[in-house]
């Protein structure tokens, strides 16, 4: 099973657990979240990182996903996009960790990608100038 591995600003990791174990009815396995507070030492963050994975990979590989592109957790990661089995993707989403969740008995790839198109779908404009009467 693919690891899953949430590098996010705090408290961002921890919610979007919670809302994960909320749709699941528990925290699913094999994921984890750490959350980078202000001023943190991105070496300390690397690190963190680094033992997170460890402990994730059982051999499927691991995902990280953190939240913005260009923050001190997406930067972090740098050397861990170098891995063999390790694949990092920034803007994290309800939608693109749910679908990482449900997918996560495939491979990193497929996982990845099926991650990338439930952020990309779930992003949508609701717009309510439509009325319905009944």
């Amino acid at each position: 099973m693919v690891g899953i591995l949430l590098l996010t600003h705090a408290p961002l990791g921890q919610a979007f657990l919670a809302a994960a174990g909320h749709v699941f009815h528990s925290i699913p396995e094999q994921i984890e979240a750490i959350d980078v507070i202000a001023d943190q030492n991105p070496d300390e963050v690397h690190a963190l990182a680094d033992a997170a994975v460890k402990r994730l990979d059982d051999g499927s590989g691991v995902l990280v996903i953190t939240d913005v592109k260009g923050g001190t957790p997406s930067n972090c990661t740098g050397s861990l996009c170098s891995r063999e089995r390790v694949a990092v993707i920034a803007g994290i989403s309800l939608p693109m960790l749910l679908r990482a969740l449900t997918y996560r008995n495939e491979s990193l790839d497929v996982v990845v990608e099926m991650a990338l198109a439930g952020g990309q779908s779930g992003a949508v404009r609701v717009d309510n100038r439509i009325r319905l009467t009944f």
